[in-house]
């Protein structure tokens, strides 16, 4: 399985997103995706799922089926927990849910600081500071990043993770965060797919050291449908279809296949069977040049996962981070 260098150790190429997977099927399907061959993780607090991710993990292992070593598990640091004295606690929390005693990639997940929220209140506390108020609004807390990110290099510095990183970040703000940074970001994850490719932003990670990894990887609107995005499927694209073919593959191999040949870590999800062995399957073929350069007409700008329209849609808040 292609890999690619971090600071510390390498992170698989195809790895598992655990966003939207629910919680009374996350234990087996972590489980039945370890045993396919899986050896990335990709989670979150925020997700709501940890525990029984853990349990899932805790199980393979137990069987013999895996060492810890043999994963690569990744969490994300929330929104409300970007104040210095929270950033540690935070991570413990995911580790405690998890069962581990160390995470490999820790990442802050949104450029977007809330109002505290104490786990013993509501865990994981969401984008609403009160849920139950009369104004259903986001509420900020402006801590500067490099107080949230000292606290990320002390999580190194402890033991507690292996390699810090970002999520949701723009050239900019990594420009900032590299103007301090005594621990490098050795992630940047964003949303990539065929609608979205993010060339420059790519690049310009790349060019830093940085690993992409690209979330929503298959550009399926289907995971956004309360946006109204659910037709929007990049696998029917008929190029797509055509390079399928070609290959005797699948849509999803192809776009996943993609992803790789940019240099991107991928983190497809799925609940079916099949297709957790297909999406894993994409070191049997390779897209030519010409392939690769045709993709890039797919581009057209869509962002699915983004703040600047679900914030005010959902939480009555203005809250751009891309313009």
């Amino acid at each position: 399985m292609t890999t690619f260098p971090l600071m510390t150790g390498r992170m698989p190429a195809v790895g598992y997103g655990c966003w939207k997977v629910g919680t009374d099927k996350a234990t087996e399907l972590i489980e039945d995706v370890i045993k396919a061959g899986y050896r990335h993780i990709d989670g979150a607090c925020d997700y709501g799922n940890e525990k029984e991710v853990g349990k899932g993990i805790k199980k393979v292992i137990d069987e013999g089926v895996i060492k810890r070593e043999d994963l690569f598990v990744t969490s994300k640091l929330w929104n409300t927990f970007h104040a210095h004295e929270h950033v540690e606690a935070a991570c413990r929390k995911s580790l405690q849910d998890l069962g581990l005693e160390y995470l490999d990639l820790y990442l802050i997940h949104f450029p977007i600081s809330l109002k505290f929220v104490p786990f013993d209140k509501r865990y994981p506390p969401e984008w609403l500071h009160d849920p139950s108020g009369d104004e259903k609004k986001m509420e900020f807390a402006y801590v500067p990043v490099q107080d949230t990110w000292r606290a990320m290099e002390q999580l190194v510095e402890k033991g507690l993770v292996k390699n810090i990183g970002v999520s949701n970040w723009n050239c900019q703000g990594l420009r900032d965060l590299l103007s301090f940074a005594k621990i490098k970001p050795a992630v940047l994850q964003i949303e990539v797919h065929p609608y979205l490719q993010c060339e420059r932003l790519v690049k310009y990670a790349q060019s830093l050291g940085m690993v992409v990894t690209a979330f929503s990887p298959l550009g399926h609107g289907q995971s956004y449908a309360p946006l109204g995005y659910g037709n929007k499927v990049a696998l029917k694209e008929q190029l797509v279809l055509d390079i399928a073919a070609n290959h005797g593959v699948t849509p999803a191999q192809v776009v996943l296949r993609w992803g790789i040949q940019r240099g991107c870590s991928v983190i497809p999800k799925s609940e079916n069977p099949e297709r957790i062995k297909e999406n894993l399957d994409v070191e049997k073929f390779v897209l030519t040049e010409a392939e690769m350069e045709s993709m890039k007409s797919l581009e057209c700008g869509f962002r699915m996962n983004d703040p600047a329209v679900f914030c005010p849609m959902f939480f009555n808040t203005e809250c751009p981070i891309w313009d």
